[in-house]
């Protein structure tokens, strides 16, 4: 008889970019990279353990804006073309490292891997998102949805009609792809404050993640911290409260399994280490180098010396590193289960692009730990959330705590010297939204085109990754540009339809090169 509950979470996101008006867009390749290194290869695992007849369960946040990016076909298209450039690097590869053995070797591994992933992505007609449905209709994933745009929702309590059209936008389109309404929802960034429950319950969500602390630090105290959901007060909205100790073994680059030296060095690629001439025509057109993921180096040590990848140990590595962290999580729920008298759950979250991206033996790492979980022992049970609250529907009742997870864990991220500034436009910009709609309720024709592309506009320009790229420093001015190209946008689509004076041909523009949530009303900013 199992003791506790272990719950694997991967947050799946990126912010939308799609840019038809170029022929080659350097930010499309976060797309690109992501399902190369991360998505197919989680794909490869859930075959892989369905296969074998491993019953397991995940759950998984695929963002609205990620579903809208897998599905489209220009994306797509710039896909095949991108991995196809990838299987013929590699092939050059495999003639330039004939006296290179060890690189070699490596070479042919990635032009497996790239000629696998193409024939995955066709398999699947394209979309991947049709693979991730498979396995959540098989009942092995339980898919969640996030933000529509990812917005930070704390710093948008000022206009609660924005907030309420995030989590709107995000259901109503979770149901167009799933054919069925999300059961729960990843707070984007984890970002939430006191009352946003109310909102979530209006939408039919049934449970949310947050941080630490915003159950550890809710009112009254939670009896058994993070290791039982917390009901939120007046909704029954469930809150699921991140287990810090799981959450750093594996997330933590100095601490955490991704730091052992035998693993693959992610900062080394042949796109920054080659000559200029040879690697060309696999950068970005302009001459940027840029990484290719083809990679030859593992970790070493912790200096600039770097020696050759060897796979082999790194696969055991990674074995060794799964049975590790299935050993303290059983534990951790003995222990547990000794003073709560009562299973506990440990919720262990973690980015999607952890594993395969930045941690490449990530994706094998999570294939033998759920093996070794079903197959090796009884203490644990992996478990989702909406399984959980069936078999334990009792619970305690709090306020959850105001709180973000990221750095110091309340909206620091977020709001700082060097993204404060966009809030007071955002803020505006919603205002003036609520008022289109308290204007006219009931648009049809161009006008209904204008107001729905205006709610776009709004949403794209709310998207949290904006303000977290401004902090961070990296990519700032196109998280700039995006912020103010969708702000003005909006005010000019704002101002048209005061004047009665919409450019149809502009409209139309902005349609095509901005055009997710086909589906959307403008109607849900109220």
């Amino acid at each position: 008889m199992h003791k506790g509950y272990l719950c694997l979470v991967l947050h799946g996101h990126l912010p939308f970019v799609r840019h038809p008006e170029y022929a080659d867009f350097l930010e499309e390749d976060w797309l690109y990279e992501a399902i190369t290194e991360t998505y197919i290869p989680l794909i490869w695992v859930f075959e892989g353990l369905t296969r074998d007849n491993i019953d397991f369960r995940l759950t998984m946040t695929l963002s609205p804006t990620l579903l809208s990016m897998l599905g489209d076909e220009l994306l797509q298209e710039r896909y095949l073309a991108h991995i196809n450039k990838l299987i013929e690097l590699s092939g050059k590869e495999i003639e330039r490292t004939t006296w290179q053995p060890a690189f070699q070797n490596l070479a042919y591994i990635y032009q497996r891997q790239f000629t696998a992933s193409r024939d995955t992505f066709l398999r699947y007609n394209r979309n991947l998102v049709f693979a991730f449905k498979k396995f959540q209709d098989m009942g092995k994933l339980e898919i969640i949805t996030c933000g529509a745009t990812h917005g930070y929702f704390p710093l948008m309590d000022i206009c609660r009609e924005s907030l309420r059209a995030q989590v709107k936008v995000a259901v109503s389109h979770y149901e167009s792809v799933f054919g069925r309404k999300p059961k729960g929802i990843w707070l984007p960034e984890c970002g939430y404050s006191p009352g946003h429950d109310a909102i979530l319950k209006e939408a039919g969500l049934a449970y949310f993640f947050g941080d630490a602390h915003a159950v550890l630090h809710g009112t009254p105290r939670p009896k058994y911290g993070v290791f039982a959901p917390v009901y939120c007060k007046g909704t029954g909205v469930a809150c699921f409260g991140r287990d810090l100790e799981s959450s750093k073994q594996v997330w933590s680059s100095i601490e955490g399994y991704p730091g052992d030296y035998n693993y693959r060095e992610f900062y080394r690629d042949i796109g920054f280490d080659l000559e200029y001439d040879y690697i060309k025509p696999y950068i970005h057109p302009d001459g940027v180098r840029i990484n290719t993921g083809i990679k030859y180096y593992r970790i070493t040590g912790d200096n600039n010396h770097k020696e050759p990848y060897v796979p082999q140990w790194a696969r055991d590595k990674a074995a060794e590193h799964a049975g590790n962290f299935m050993f303290n999580r059983q534990k951790q729920v003995e222990y547990l289960y000794d003073i709560m008298q009562k299973k506990p759950i440990i919720v262990s979250p973690y980015d999607a692009e952890l594993f395969g991206h930045w941690w490449y033996e990530g994706p094998q790492w999570l294939d033998f730990l759920i093996r070794k979980v079903v197959c090796d022992q009884d203490e644990l049970r992996l478990i989702t959330p909406s399984e959980y609250l069936a078999e334990n529907p009792r619970n305690q009742v709090i306020t959850p705590s105001l709180s973000s997870w990221g750095w110091k864990g309340y909206s620091e991220m977020w709001l700082q010297g060097a993204n404060d500034w966009i809030y007071r436009h955002l803020h505006t910009a919603s205002f003036r939204m609520t008022e289109l709609v308290k204007r006219f309720p009931d648009a049809n024709g161009l006008l209904k085109r204008t107001l729905n592309q205006a709610l776009r506009e709004l949403l794209l320009a709310q998207s949290s990754d904006w303000a977290f790229i401004m902090g961070t420093g990296t990519h700032t001015a196109y998280a700039i540009k995006r912020t103010k190209d969708h702000l003005l946008r909006f005010l000019r689509l704002y101002e048209e339809i005061h004047t009665d004076s919409v450019d149809e041909n502009w409209l139309r523009d902005i349609e095509h090169k901005d055009n997710i949530f086909p589906n959307i009303d403008y109607r849900v900013h109220q």
